[in-house]
């Protein structure tokens, strides 16, 4: 991870809370582009930063694909490690108001190799509260 992808936990934290209600509920518009991109961008590289390594790629298309969780080191073509997912599922994923296990057995996030999984312990990165 290089330097401009750092983040800090305010900016992921703001970038979350502007896209919350539509998490909350999904008969909501989509948010602005910029305000999802952000979103996405800030807790995957927030999960990079927590979890150092080039084991598992974390793919948000079409806005992040960030390498994390320390082991071996892939340099070449498609890792072995793999979770791929959509933006809204993803950020249900790092707020916590979706589960990994139930994302992975409905086939919302596509998770190849012993070491994807990994990436749960990581989350959330922003818990929110479901609307009540």
């Amino acid at each position: 991870m290089g330097p401009r992808d750092k983040v800090d936990a305010a900016q992921t934290r703001a970038a979350v809370l502007a896209v919350a209600d539509w998490l909350r509920d999904g008969t909501l518009p989509t948010p602005p582009r910029p305000a999802l991109a952000a979103a996405v961008r800030t807790t995957a590289r927030t999960v990079a930063q927590d979890a150092p390594g080039n084991s598992v790629e974390l793919r948000v298309p079409p806005f992040v694909a960030v390498q994390c969780i320390e082991g071996v080191r892939h340099t070449r073509g498609t890792p072995p490690n793999v979770i791929e997912t959509t933006p809204r599922t993803w950020l249900l994923l790092a707020t916590g108001l979706a589960r990994f296990d139930h994302a992975v057995d409905t086939h919302e996030v596509s998770v190849s190799g012993h070491r994807a999984g990994d990436v749960a312990a990581f989350l959330p990165v922003v818990p929110l509260k479901p609307q009540v």
